[in-house]
């Protein structure tokens, strides 16, 4: 039997909304162990000048506890 835990993650980058979400995985990576899967529950940018300034992500990621 396994337990898995979700834990909310927010993301931003300059590039996409995959880079942001590539950029929570990798950071997430770094102090949680066993990441399974990544729900993107809302996807939102700003404008900046009549441009998208920034992607933003909310993630949902899930990992193995024990």
């Amino acid at each position: 039997m396994s337990v898995l835990k979700v834990i909310e993650v927010l993301s931003s980058s300059t590039k996409s909304w995959e880079d942001a979400t590539e950029k929570a995985v990798e950071k997430a990576s770094k102090t949680v162990k066993g990441i399974t899967s990544v729900y993107v529950q809302d996807q939102s940018c700003t404008v900046k000048d009549g441009k998208v300034d920034e992607f933003r992500v909310n993630l949902k990621l899930t990992f193995r506890l024990g």
